[in-house]
Order: structure tokens, then sequence, then C-alpha cells
């Protein structure tokens, strides 16, 4: 688990790289950062506009611990702005504009469960999901379920569908992992950041 002043740190370091990038031109290095952030962690960077009531501007991440936790959330920071396909790349007037989400990931974890038992080994607004079938993989966040009200079973088909797969893939055999996420976000743009609670 982060710090508060950690998660503040990887708040800013995203915001940091985002403006680096888009406005600059420049990459941001992962330079002399606390050490928590030179240990390998999945991360998500997520851009909400602020003025449209968290309307998604980007989301990218990695959800496996690939590389340290500074070099994972530029990246992702990055790639959330410019190449999200869901999105056009985040304009330079607009970055005053987004509010600014890092989740850091626990290690994915198979659920070893039957498929028709799956939903109840799932914990709504503490599991985030991953799907994965051959080269197919979703993944949705712990706070997607929490925001779109789903349930448990409707987690897991719209993680499926995040997958390309049907919906009801889950019941099929599919390999399902949970895992938890720990967020920090912006009260509003460039300001005051806190741990949010689901």
């Amino acid at each position: 688990m982060l710090t508060k002043s950690e998660g503040e740190f990887a708040v800013c370091l995203a915001r940091r790289a985002i403006e680096g990038c888009i406005k600059n031109g420049i990459k941001t290095r992962p330079d002399n950062l606390p050490g928590v952030f030179s240990e390998s962690r999945g991360v998500f960077v997520t851009l909400n506009k602020e003025k449209n009531l968290k309307e998604l501007r980007g989301c990218i991440g990695r959800p496996y611990p690939v590389m340290p936790l500074g070099e994972a959330i530029i990246v992702s920071a990055i790639n959330a702005a410019r190449d999200d396909p869901r999105f056009y790349p985040v304009k330079p007037e607009e970055i005053d504009d987004l509010i600014i989400e890092v989740t850091v990931l626990t290690a994915l974890k198979l659920i070893n469960a039957r498929p028709e038992d799956l939903p109840e080994n799932i914990v709504i607004g503490r599991d985030g999901l991953m799907v994965s079938e051959g080269l197919r993989q979703g993944l949705l966040l712990p706070q997607v379920a929490v925001e779109h009200g789903f349930d448990s079973t409707e987690f897991l088909c719209q993680t499926c569908m995040k997958a390309g797969l049907m919906p009801d893939a889950w019941l099929n055999g599919v390999q399902v992992y949970s895992f938890k996420g720990q967020i920090f976000e912006e009260i509003e743009p460039g300001g005051e950041i806190m741990e949010r609670v689901l």
C-alpha cells in the first residue's frame, strides 16, 4: 500500500508527464523517485473531464508488474493522453480541465471456482477483474463496477465484452482474475489529491 504522500506524488508525476509530453514534447524521466516507485507494480492512469462530471477522456495502464512503478506511471499517463484508441489525443488546452486518477494494482489472482460460482467470489467495491482467453484480454478497474452500478454478474459480462468476447463467456471456461486497486485522484484539476475509498 502507498502512503498518502506517495499517492499524491504518483498523481503529480502523472500530471507532470502529461504536461511535459503534450505541452513541451518531452518525456519525464523517472529519476530520484521515492523508494516505492522503483518497485515493479501494475498501474492505470485515468483521465476524466472535470467540467462534465467524470466523463472519461482516457485510461491506459499496465496490469502486470513489468516495470518500476514510477516509469509505469509516466508511460501510462502519456499513453492515456495520446494513445487511447477510444479518444482523440488530448490537446494542450484541455489539460487544465482534466482530473487525473492513478490506480496502483495488487498482483492478479486467478479465481479458482466453477464458472457458475464466479459471481459469489467477486466483491463489488473491492475487486477489479481481468478476463483472458487465448490472446484476448479485458480488464476493468474496481471503480468501474461502483460507478456504473454493476452487480458481480454484470461486472463479469462487461469484462468479457471488454475482451471482445460474448458477455456470457465467463460461463464457458475463460480465465477470470481478480485484483485490488489503491486509487488516488485529484479533487479538481491540478488541485488537492485524495485517496478514494469505494
